[in-house]
């Protein structure tokens, strides 16, 4: 029998890039997990993100929110495992309103566990972020690293991080935890720092860069992320936290540097701004820990992968353009 997998957050940038992995045309017919999507489709998830999967054998989609019990008991009911993408992500609208983040990742999370101890969840993987570790000016963080998350958003995640690893303690729920590092590439909702200033500089405009500009990120291609949840799914140790990164790490002026390049602007196209409050100098993570119990490495070259993501948002300007329209995209400097 298949694995019944409900997949939250799925129609969201990561969340449907994991969901369109598991039905690569590489998986032979009957042989992946029946995938249950439930997203409540806020302002970052979009159906268009799982094109060609609805109405596929083997794949439901449920509109609908993690923190409403009623859906969510229903749901987890029929699943085998969860893999739990949902979340509000932007750190810049955490610092204008953290209500909603704590809602979701919090109390959102907290439901999603509540349910599936009451129906026998046999693997519940818990997608959560490098910021809740706070800043790190030289190494990298180990998996046991105290969290010190200093934006209302990554303290949600650091709180839903320690909701599910205590629901293995408490109740025995097999749970994984995976920290990611800064994710990039195609259908990213265009209000994080790349997908922002690549649309912004395709329409001609400015693009804000905060402070000047120093403050240092680990960058992922998308593909490399949900491959190391996936490999967390399957073969992931209960009760362990798993570092994921690449390696890569731009300070935020030289990835502006870099998407300039490739949107053939100039400086005179970057806005520095005010630094926004509490932003954190450096992440790093350290993956030896996913390396070495689970045979996962990064695969996608970044310098390729960046080009690639540029292309992308170049060729599909139609639907980001319509988005801002809309009133979708945020036209105020933030990255």
């Amino acid at each position: 029998m298949p694995t019944h997998l409900l997949v939250t957050g799925g129609a969201g940038f990561i969340g449907s890039h994991y969901v369109r992995s598991l039905f690569a045309p590489s998986t032979a017919p009957g042989t992946g997990p029946h995938v249950t999507v439930l997203d409540s489709l806020t302002y970052a998830g979009n159906p268009l993100n799982l094109s060609g999967l609805h109405g596929r054998s083997g794949f439901r989609f449920v509109t609908g929110d993690i923190c409403d019990p009623q859906v969510v008991d229903r749901v987890v009911a029929e699943a085998d495992e969860i893999v739990h993408f949902a979340a509000e992500t932007h750190v810049d609208r955490s610092i204008t309103g953290g209500q909603e983040f704590v809602r979701t990742n919090v109390l959102g999370t907290q439901v999603l566990l509540d349910a599936a101890v009451r129906h026998g969840v046999r693997r519940f993987v818990h997608v959560s972020t490098d910021e809740v570790y706070g800043s790190i000016a030289e190494g990298s963080w180990p998996e046991e690293h105290p969290l010190n998350p200093s934006s209302p958003y990554s303290a949600s995640k650091a709180a839903g991080d320690l909701l599910a690893l205590s629901y293995h303690a408490t109740y025995g729920l097999d749970v994984c935890v995976t920290r990611c590092c800064n994710n990039f590439g195609s259908r990213q909702y265009p209000e994080k720092v790349i997908p922002l200033f690549v649309t912004r500089l395709l329409d001609g405009r400015t693009v804000p860069l905060y402070g000047t500009g120093d403050n240092t990120r680990e960058w992922i291609h998308v593909d490399d992320h949900v491959d190391a949840v996936e490999r967390v799914r399957t073969a992931g140790r209960a009760g362990r936290v798993y570092n994921v990164g690449s390696g890569v790490e731009l300070t935020n002026r030289q990835l502006t540097e870099f998407l300039l390049q490739q949107c053939g602007a100039d400086w005179d196209s970057v806005e520095q701004v005010a630094d926004r409050p509490g932003h954190d100098l450096r992440y790093s993570v350290d993956t030896a820990r996913i390396r070495r119990e689970l045979g996962w490495a990064p695969r996608r070259d970044f310098a390729a992968s960046l080009a690639e993501t540029v292309d992308w948002y170049r060729e599909n300007g139609g639907r980001w353009q319509k988005e801002a329209a809309g009133g979708r995209i945020p036209h105020s400097p933030v990255a």
